[in-house]
């Protein structure tokens, strides 16, 4: 065995770094689908964008996340396989809510240490999310960085860029009233409100390993059901319903009201009626653990809805039945209307920089598992 280079001697291994890569490499190429020049390991990614000659106006949408904290139960439960789906999800799923079909995605992974299979399970999550999506990984980093994060610890990144034609954009100035709000199951508490979650489950002393005895699975297993991706679903909604199609909400930090009310337009408002549904077992069960009332954590955690379509009432029933189709849960919650203060329930309007409509939830969750 040869000495270690002074490198490694500071906690810094390169070669750990290579065999990473060397077990990733398989699953980021599969991603390239033709058109990803270079392959892997270059200085930059690449992408051959000379189909957007075929647009008459292209605008890029870009957009970068994490996943938070909820690499922490990854790493408590050593699990990382899920958390790659969860960063691919935070970022495309922006993206796709301006209707761009998004193209291409860059990684980074922070690490204590360069554990290669670790490395290796956390990017083959990222790079299969990429493949349902039809998303092009094209290049990433992982940087080691001891003395700053623990010899397991490690936190992830991404960026992700889409195009979409300019008369083709969706946004709140489509919004009209009359429009039906579609919400799009959850598949569970997605990759927000993880600071909260844990604290519940430090200070009353949960065990991962306890088994929900609504759904049969562990705590852990809940808590780590990686974020659903809208992306293909959405992609078909604007093909099939163009026009029809006016506006599309990623519910993530800030809760329901905060992200819907960013493509409503000023004037107008929407009441999401909380009979439609009822929030899923883990959002409960965390809930009633931390002695909170639901609507107490509707700021924090998505309720069961990942994601809003806003569209003409006329294509409603036929966007619903889409989304079923592709194994996703749809519901109207409500429609578009004249903003009308009558001093029922709580108006969200002006959060996240978005001088936007007002939403409230109205009414009480139901109590049925059919909802």
């Amino acid at each position: 065995m040869s000495e270690p280079t002074a490198y490694q001697r500071s906690g810094v291994d390169t070669e750990a770094g290579d065999q990473a890569i060397e077990l990733m490499k398989a699953d980021v190429l599969a991603t390239h689908r033709g058109r990803v020049p270079g392959g892997v390991g270059g200085f930059a990614g690449l992408f051959d964008a000379a189909f957007l000659t075929e647009f008459t106006h292209p605008i890029l949408a870009s957009a970068t996340d994490g996943v938070g904290t909820k690499v922490a139960i990854a790493q408590a439960l050593d699990r990382h396989d899920t958390i790659g789906q969860d960063l691919v999800a935070m970022v495309i799923d922006d993206i796709v809510v301006v209707g761009a079909t998004p193209l291409f995605l860059t990684d980074y992974i922070a690490c204590g240490k360069v554990v290669p299979t670790r490395i290796a399970r956390i990017v083959s999550g990222i790079a299969k999310a990429c493949q349902e999506a039809n998303v092009a990984l094209v290049g990433g980093e992982t940087a080691e960085h001891p003395g700053l994060l623990g010899p397991d610890e490690y936190d992830v990144a991404a960026a992700g860029t889409g195009v979409v034609e300019a008369d083709q954009m969706l946004g709140p100035e489509r919004v009209t009233p009359g429009d039906t709000v579609i919400a799009l199951a959850s598949s569970g508490l997605h990759s927000n409100g993880y600071s909260l979650a844990r604290h519940i489950v430090s200070e009353r002393g949960l065990d991962w390993a306890e088994v929900l005895s609504e759904t049969g699975r562990t705590l852990g297993d809940e808590l780590l059901e990686p974020t659903r991706l809208y992306t293909p679903v959405a992609l078909e909604i604007i093909r099939q319903f163009g026009p029809a199609t006016h506006a599309m909400s990623h519910v993530t930090g800030g809760g329901i009201a905060q992200n819907l009310q960013r493509v409503i337009p000023p004037g107008l408002a929407v009441s999401v009626d909380r009979a439609t549904w009822r929030p899923p077992a883990i959002i409960r069960y965390l809930a009633a653990a931390g002695s909170l009332d639901l609507a107490a954590v509707e700021d924090t955690w998505n309720m069961g809805v990942g994601f809003f379509t806003v569209v003409d009432e006329t294509v409603a029933h036929q966007a619903i039945s889409l989304c079923e189709a592709a194994g996703i849960d749809a519901w109207p919650v409500g429609s578009v209307s004249e903003f009308s203060d009558d001093a029922t329930g709580t108006w969200v309007s002006g959060a996240k920089g978005v001088a936007g409509g007002a939403v409230r939830l109205v009414g009480d969750y139901s109590s049925s598992s059919s909802s």
